[in-house]
C-alpha cells in the first residue's frame, strides 16, 4: 500500500520533499499557506521589473547529488546563465574594494596598509588565541583593523548583536577562511577568490527564483491558501484539515509547532527553548540604481543602516524593465517606509525606491545549546512519524542549495518503500 505523506510549508524545502517523495513511489500532499510556492524565493514584477522579495536567490552547489537532481528539472543551457560573482565592499569614502576585502588590503589607504601588513606579520608569529566567538574568530583571521574598517560594523549591521556570542558553528561554511599565508599571497599577486560559497553561480534567464519554485511545484498536490493550525495523532495516522497521512514533514516554523502539534506529541521539554530561539528579520526595498558592473555590494559604512545591496538587474537582462537597472536594498529587521526613503538619500549608487517587503523570519540565530537541543527534537518527533526539514525548521542558516540537500538527506535516511 502506498504510503501518504503530509508536506506542511511550500518554500524550497517543502517543494524538494515533495518531489523526492514522489519520485520515490509515495503519495504526497503539500499545505502551503500562501497563493503560491516558493517561501522566501517569492519574486513579484514591480513595474515590469523583478523584485526578490527576500534576498537575491541564485543557485550553485559543492554537492554532486544536489547538483545532478537540480538539473533533471532544468534545461542548463536553455534556461540558465552562468555568472562569476563580482562582488564589491563600498567603503565609507566612497572606495570600491573587490570582495573579498583581505583578497585586497593593497587597494586600501596606505596607513590602513601598513597596520594590515603589522597584523598580520603578529598573527603570522602565531601568538593570537584560539577563537571562542565570531568576533575572536574575525580578529584572529583578519587583524584588529580590517575588523574595525569591515568586518564588526557590516556584520553590526547584519546581526545587530555582540558578536562574542555568536558561535562559531552557526556561520561555518558561510565565511571565507584563508590562513595568513593565503592573504599575503593574494596581496602580492592580485588573486582572486573563487573558493567562497556562490562565487559562481546559475540563475535562471527568465523569472528568477520564482521559476525555480514554480517549476518544482509542478506535478505535486498542493493545497494552496491553506493554514496547518493543528495536526493531531490518531490511530490512523497524522490528521492535517480533515486529511489523514502516514507520516509527516514538517518544513515550517519551528517556533509554530509546540502550537500545532498540542498534545499529540509531548515536547513540553523543549517548548521554553523554542519560544527562545532568536531570529532576525529583512527589509528588502527594491529601487532603481545607478548602473554597475557588480552582484552583491556590502556596506560597512554607518553612514546609513543598510548592510548590501543586491543587483539583481545584473543577474538577467529580463529582471530589468524600461532601460533600468534594478537591485534589492537591504536593511535588518523592520524599518518603515518613511525611515526607508531618508536611509536611501545617505546611499551610494543613488537608490530610488519602487517598492519594498518585509520578512519577519529570515536569519535564525543560534546559541551554544541550539543544535543539540535541535538534534533531540527531531530524534523524538522522528519516532514518532513526524520530521523536520528546512532553515527555520531545523533552525539553521541555510541557503537554497543547503535546504535542497537537507531534503536529500531526509527523505534517503527515513522513508523507505
Amino acid at each position: 500500500m502506498t504510503k501518504r505523506i503530509a508536506i506542511i510549508g511550500g518554500g524550497i524545502s517543502g517543494l524538494s520533499c515533495g518531489q523526492l517523495l514522489k519520485e520515490k513511489g509515495f503519495d504526497i500532499i503539500l499545505y502551503e499557506k500562501d497563493s503560491r510556492p516558493g517561501g522566501m524565493i517569492k519574486c513579484d514584477r514591480v513595474e515590469g521589473s523583478l523584485f526578490h522579495r527576500t534576498g537575491g536567490h541564485v543557485f550553485n552547489t559543492k554537492r554532486e547529488d544536489v547538483m545532478q537532481w537540480f538539473w533533471s528539472f532544468f534545461d542548463k543551457e536553455g534556461q540558465f546563465t552562468k555568472t562569476q560573482r563580482n562582488s564589491s565592499v563600498v567603503m565609507s569614502d566612497g572606495k570600491m574594494v573587490p570582495y573579498p576585502i583581505e583578497n585586497h588590503a593593497y587597494m586600501l589607504d596606505r596607513e590602513d596598509g601598513e597596520k594590515i601588513v603589522s597584523d598580520l606579520v603578529g598573527m603570522a608569529k602565531g601568538y593570537s588565541k584560539e577563537p571562542a566567538n565570531f568576533e575572536e574568530f574575525l580578529k584572529s583571521r583578519f587583524g584588529n583593523t580590517l575588523y574595525h574598517l569591515y568586518f564588526k560594523p557590516y556584520n553590526w549591521k547584519v546581526w545587530r548583536r555582540d558578536l562574542t556570542k555568536v558561535p562559531l558553528s552557526w556561520l561555518e561554511g558561510k565565511l571565507p577562511m584563508p590562513t595568513v599565508a593565503e592573504i599575503i599571497f593574494a596581496n602580492i599577486y592580485h588573486v582572486e577568490e573563487r573558493q567562497f560559497v556562490h562565487s559562481s553561480f546559475y540563475y535562471p534567464k527568465q523569472g528568477g527564483s520564482q521559476f525555480l519554485a514554480d517549476t518544482f511545484a509542478k506535478g505535486l498536490d498542493i493545497r494552496y491558501n491553506t493554514n496547518v493550525e493543528t495536526i493531531q495523532k490518531t490511530a490512523k495516522g497524522w490528521e492535517i484539515n480533515g486529511e489523514v497521512a502516514d507520516r509527516v514533514v514538517f518544513c515550517g516554523n519551528i517556533k509554530q509547532l509546540p502550537e500545532i502539534l498540542g498534545n499529540s506529541v509531548d515536547i513540553n521539554a523543549y517548548t521554553d527553548a523554542i519560544e527562545k530561539l532568536e531570529f532576525h528579520g529583512t527589509t528588502s526595498v527594491f529601487c532603481e540604481i545607478d548602473k554597475n558592473p557588480y552582484s552583491w555590494i556590502y556596506q560597512p559604512s554607518m553612514e546609513h543602516l543598510s548592510h548590501r545591496i543586491i543587483c539583481t538587474g545584473n543577474f538577467s537582462e529580463s529582471n530589468n524593465a524600461d532601460g533600468k537597472m534594478t537591485g534589492t536594498v537591504e536593511f535588518t529587521d523592520e524599518i518603515s517606509k518613511e525611515d526607508i526613503i531618508e536611509q536611501l538619500k545617505r546611499m551610494p549608487f543613488a537608490p530610488k525606491y519602487m517598492a519594498h517587503n518585509y520578512e519577519k523570519y529570515t536569519y535564525p540565530i543560534q546559541d551554544r545549546d541550539t543544535r543539540e537541543m535541535i538534534s533531540s527534537l527531531k530524534k523524538l518527533l522522528e519516532s514518532n512519524g513526524l520530521s523536520l526539514c528546512g532553515r527555520f525548521a531545523e533552525w539553521e542558516y541555510a541557503n537554497m542549495d543547503v535546504c535542497i540537500g537537507y531534503a536529500m538527506d531526509l527523505v534517503n535516511r527515513r522513508f523507505k518503500k
